[in-house]
């Protein structure tokens, strides 16, 4: 099967995802143009415990005094990764009136500076974390907005899958965002119930060029299978065997993760 039969066949599917993300759209006020990605390095447990103080009673908070909303905050599945401790802090942001505007609110932000006093003012020689990376995610055209999960159940067994795909060159960056979008990936991961909070480009980040995407899934258990669905799929295997996606992709990394008690999904 060509690419282009499997388009033809995915046709449909398509258009009745872009009529739902249309009506998202529409039926909110705000629309959000990026995402801003937080991951905070820790070496140890005192760390974390200050990190977790600091965001649900001063940082979110904050963020929400400042219409930021839908805030997720994960860490690693001990039980899979659980060698560096880190924390994953995602939100929307309005590009119009808060790219590069944010930090500068949130500094000026006389409650956030009371509440997080002792984690923004922690002495030289015992920071709250080791490192912190920022980054700025434009989102596909084919899912236009973060779309927090709806799957119920504890916290502690969902699993989210966030996953960064890097290219060896702009040309096949380009290729691989193309192959989410008119490609199809998008319509297939909807198709079989992938649970997606958002697919995105990292316009500003440490490894580039590089997209991120991330799913959700109630368990483990059915994590694996619907991959194993995937994989099996026809269009898949069309995709995946189409030359003109090749070698597009050099590294990837798939992180495992699950959302803290206080994170907003």
């Amino acid at each position: 099967m060509t690419r282009f039969t499997f388009k033809a066949v995915s046709l449909g599917i398509l258009v009745l995802l872009s009529i739902s993300q249309c009506d998202i759209r529409r039926s909110s006020s705000v629309i959000q143009d990026f995402y801003e990605l937080r991951i905070y390095t820790l070496t140890d447990d005192s760390q974390e415990q200050q990190m977790d103080t600091y965001l649900e009673k001063a940082f979110l908070p904050a963020l929400k005094r400042n219409n930021v909303h839908n805030i997720g905050v994960f860490k690693f599945i001990p039980e899979i990764q659980d060698s560096i401790k880190q924390i994953f802090v995602l939100y929307p942001i309005q590009a119009s009136s808060q790219f590069g505007q944010l930090t500068e609110t949130l500094f000026k932000d006389t409650v956030l500076q009371k509440q997080g006093n002792a984690f923004l003012h922690a002495p030289h020689d015992a920071p709250p974390y080791e490192r912190l990376e920022v980054l700025l995610l434009k989102p596909f055209k084919d899912m236009p907005i973060l779309r927090p999960t709806t799957i119920k159940g504890p916290k502690e067994k969902r699993v989210y899958e966030l996953r960064s795909y890097e290219s060896p060159t702009e040309a096949f960056y380009r290729n691989k965002v193309e192959m989410f979008n008119e490609g199809g990936e998008i319509t297939l991961f909807e198709k079989l119930g992938f649970n997606a909070v958002f697919y995105a480009e990292v316009l500003a980040g440490s490894r580039m060029p590089n997209l991120m995407y991330m799913t959700t899934f109630k368990d483990l258990e059915t994590r694996d299978q619907l991959w194993k669905t995937f994989f099996e799929s026809p269009e898949w295997k069309a995709l995946s065997s189409d030359p003109y996606y090749k070698n597009n992709v050099s590294k990837a990394d798939i992180m495992l993760l699950y959302p803290t008690e206080y994170s907003d999904y």
